[in-house]
């Protein structure tokens, strides 16, 4: 399984928690869900940025300053 992957199950797993907490009226955990949703959403965001980052330094190389 793939982090990618893996970010994707937990925000699955965290949005039907949240809705499992509005549908019967459980609003800690429905509190719960949607703090773990964000969180999933944060680090799904994290792991697109440093694969961009990755990406670029493997096309133009890593450039350092001459002093």
């Amino acid at each position: 399984m793939s982090l990618m992957e893996k970010l994707n199950l937990r925000e699955l797993k965290a949005r039907a928690k949240r809705r499992m907490g509005t549908r019967t009226g459980n609003r800690r955990l429905a509190a719960e869900g949607r703090t773990e949703e964000a969180e999933a959403k944060l680090l799904k965001t994290q792991d697109e940025i440093l694969d961009a980052v990755a990406e670029m330094r493997r096309e133009y190389g890593i450039r350092r300053r001459v002093r």
